[in-house]
């Protein structure tokens, strides 16, 4: 018998109880154990809920129970998912997470502690909800040298870009039903400004290098100035918007970002709409790989999380590997990254741009007062000190190489 008990009984939380009792004998099968949810830790109480009985408000009752085994981390947030964990792994008890906050900023850490003590830190749920990619970067993929990442992580924004694609609808108007609907925040922000796609991105760098990443060296853009007018545009070049975060491990250094790039309809993450996600991979053997589906939700996300209960079952006393050591890497000076740029200037700053820019593209629209063009490749430093002699831009957006 796997005892668990579940940290929050939110949204992830309650979805992890529904998954174990809704699958619980395909899941005990795959496990070759039993399952039983022996806790609930949260500070509310939930009367003539089916499981109230096993509702606690002290987490030092699941610590010391040593039936306890895996605990299901489903809390959000750093504090206090990282004392826990912590005091969880070091008393011998597996820990599974959804929190990618928590994996972001201690991640190395607690999967040290893992080994020490012979269980299991596993995030599985931390990236893209109940898409598998953590576990194929650890298990399927440990023949190739991964030299790139390049991911649709967020569906809020996701969602929110493709309507203003197939509506042409403003930021503003989207974000609102997005709201309405409950696929945006009441505060939005670490959706829309890219933080969260940061800490996912930052996760799976890692685990492409097996040293740290750290999330706070990434450079990170959101989506709130791309406009309707940017979509009417990458229309007429054959190409959508889409909020990408990459890293790319290159001979001039290791790149690692998060920022709108526009995207040819060639590409495959192109097809990926909505509040879907995807995950592109390319290995020097392999070649290009793509994992897709629901990237966030209550019962896609618990799923992972079981998925990982099951992981810990399978293997008692055994640390799953994991190639994530505390070493953190150098992440390049985005300055130095080469690429295309797509560019909207008023019309009064045509002949400057042509000046400044020497060889472009004109996209014309039929927009009388602007003037849009594409660049040549250059570097983002180049870039930027040429737009900056003509005094700025209305917007401009990097072009994903094919």
């Amino acid at each position: 018998m796997i005892h668990v008990a579940v940290l929050g009984y939110g949204t992830v939380g309650s979805g992890v109880v529904e998954v174990i009792e809704t699958n619980k004998k395909d899941i005990e099968k795959r496990a070759a154990a039993r399952l039983n949810i022996k806790y609930i830790l949260d500070l509310r109480d939930f009367p003539g809920d089916p499981y109230e009985s096993k509702v606690v408000h002290d987490y030092n009752v699941i610590l010391n129970d040593p039936e306890v085994t895996v605990i299901c981390e489903t809390m959000g947030g750093v504090h206090p998912a990282y004392e826990f964990s912590r005091q969880a792994l070091l008393a011998g008890k597996s820990v599974c997470t959804s929190n990618k906050e928590l994996v972001a900023s201690h991640g190395p850490e607690l999967i040290s502690i893992a080994r020490e003590k012979h269980c299991n830190y596993l995030f599985e749920a931390s990236v893209g909800g109940g898409i598998p990619i953590i576990r194929p970067l650890n298990y399927s993929l440990t023949a190739e040298k991964i030299d790139s990442i390049t991911g649709i992580l967020n569906g809020t924004t996701n969602y929110i870009l493709t309507k203003m694609d197939k509506e042409g609808a403003d930021f503003e108007e989207v974000l609102k039903e997005a709201q309405e609907k409950g696929y945006a925040e009441k505060n939005p922000e670490a959706d829309v400004e890219g933080y969260d796609a940061c800490r996912k991105i930052a996760i799976l760098s890692s685990l492409m290098c097996s040293k740290n990443v750290r999330y706070e060296e990434i450079y990170t853009e959101g989506i709130t100035k791309i406009s309707a007018a940017d979509f009417v545009y990458a229309k007429q070049m054959n190409k959508s918007i889409k909020l990408l975060a990459m890293s790319r491990d290159k001979k001039e250094g290791f790149f690692a970002m998060v920022a709108p790039f526009m995207i040819s309809r060639t590409h495959p993450l192109y097809s990926v709409n909505d509040v879907f996600n995807a995950v592109y991979v390319h290995g020097n053997m392999l070649g290009d790989s793509m994992y897709y589906g629901r990237g966030a939700g209550k019962l896609p996300t618990a799923s992972a999380v079981v998925s990982d209960v099951v992981d810990c079952a399978r293997h008692p006393g055994k640390t799953v590997m994991c190639f994530w050591e505390n070493e953190d890497v150098k992440v390049a000076d985005i300055e130095s990254d080469q690429g295309k740029f797509f560019v909207r200037v008023k019309s009064g700053q045509k002949e400057e741009a042509l000046a400044a820019f020497g060889s472009l593209a004109e996209i014309n629209v039929g927009i009388a007062e602007e003037f849009a063009f594409m660049t040549q490749v250059m570097t983002e430093k180049e870039f930027n000190d040429r737009i900056e002699k003509i005094g700025g831009c209305i917007n401009r957006i990097r072009i994903l190489s094919a």
